[in-house]
């Protein structure tokens, strides 16, 4: 089993293969290739805008249809880490908008839909950058409130959220759903089970590979979630390929779905905590995290970091990590979200 995975998340992805990372195959049409149904109660218009690394970002807004002239609460959306517009933030962001928000779910840098070049790396100062410019959009609509803008992080898009609360005022609210701290797992690995020699071997193998990615010219990638899928693979594992590899949330541009993240992008994270003025964030803060969740452990040491009444932490009893990705078991709590979001912007 060790021979095909390696779970300390070395490598920077969710799961490395040694081998082939086979595609599964699946019926959706690409041009119009959401994992889940859209809503006539929203419209949906792709948008375009900057970060101030001058990459640009594509998005989709979600508009509650019949809104009237005035000014309306605004949440910006990304990930899970390693997905599309397309998944997950497809999925929040569409459903607050049935609440009552205009909401933008966007592609991070180098992903999906949206610029940058090589593709397919990530960095926590770009990665956090973008959910200050999805706010920076939001800010030049007429439609929207700029006193109250909130920002919602899944997985590892989780800690950047948590990141930019920490660096934009502007933000009011921020939720944090199966929150994962990227720096600390690239690290340290799951569970904190790298020490520092095995730190310093993994750096080795990064700068190798960088080596050779520059005398071919291109950037090697991870490999997504592991396919064929190993009968004795741990239960979290069988649940990102529940996702990312059938039609419940398969998605050609999806990372996880496919080929994963350029290699070399785990060293940025090794040297630069993502959470480290976590502690001086005033705005409110509410954590989402499933019970039985292998990542549990991410918002439960983030949320001890945090001061202020207006923090909270939320254990969705019997929930996995992969089960707020969508609602499938029909227990994401976005009525507790849309009252969060609401007594947020009142303060």
């Amino acid at each position: 089993m060790r021979s095909k995975l390696f779970l300390t998340m070395s490598m920077f992805v969710l799961f490395l293969v040694t081998g082939c990372n086979t595609k599964t195959e699946n019926t959706m049409n690409e041009k119009e290739e959401y994992t889940f149904s859209l809503s006539d109660k929203i419209e949906k218009k792709k948008v375009e805008f900057k970060n101030r690394y001058g990459i640009t970002l594509v998005g989709d807004l979600y508009i509650p249809k019949g809104k009237s002239s005035e000014k309306y609460p605004a949440i910006a959306v990304s990930g899970p880490f390693g997905a599309v517009k397309e998944q997950t933030s497809g999925v929040y962001a569409q459903t607050m908008a049935e609440h009552g928000f205009i909401t933008l779910a966007f592609d991070p840098s180098y992903t999906g839909e949206s610029g940058g070049e090589p593709r397919y790396v990530a960095s926590p100062d770009i990665n956090t950058e973008d959910f200050s410019a999805a706010i920076d959009y939001l800010l030049t609509r007429k439609d929207v409130n700029p006193d109250e803008i909130g920002i919602i992080g899944i997985c590892g898009w989780g800690g950047m959220a948590l990141n930019a609360a920490a660096i934009d005022t502007r933000i009011k609210g921020t939720v944090t759903v199966t929150m994962y701290d990227m720096s600390r797992v690239n690290a340290n690995g799951y569970n904190d089970s790298m020490d520092e020699n095995a730190r310093y071997e993994l750096r080795k193998q990064l700068n190798a590979q960088r080596t050779i990615d520059a005398k071919n010219g291109t950037y090697t990638r991870g490999g997504g979630v592991v396919d064929p899928l190993p009968a004795d693979a741990p239960q979290f594992v069988k649940d990102y390929y529940d996702y990312y590899k059938t039609d419940r949330g398969y998605h050609s541009r999806s990372l996880n779905s496919n080929d994963g993240w350029n290699i070399t992008s785990s060293l940025s994270f090794i040297n630069m905590p993502l959470l480290s003025y976590s502690d001086e964030i005033r705005s409110a803060v509410l954590m989402i995290h499933g019970e039985n969740a292998h990542s549990r452990y991410f918002s439960e040491d983030a949320f001890k970091k945090l001061q202020g009444d207006n923090k909270e932490l939320l254990i969705i009893e019997g929930a996995s990590h992969v089960d707020l990705y969508d609602d499938k078991a029909g227990i994401i709590p976005y009525n507790k979200i849309e009252s969060f979001f609401i007594d947020s912007f009142k303060n």
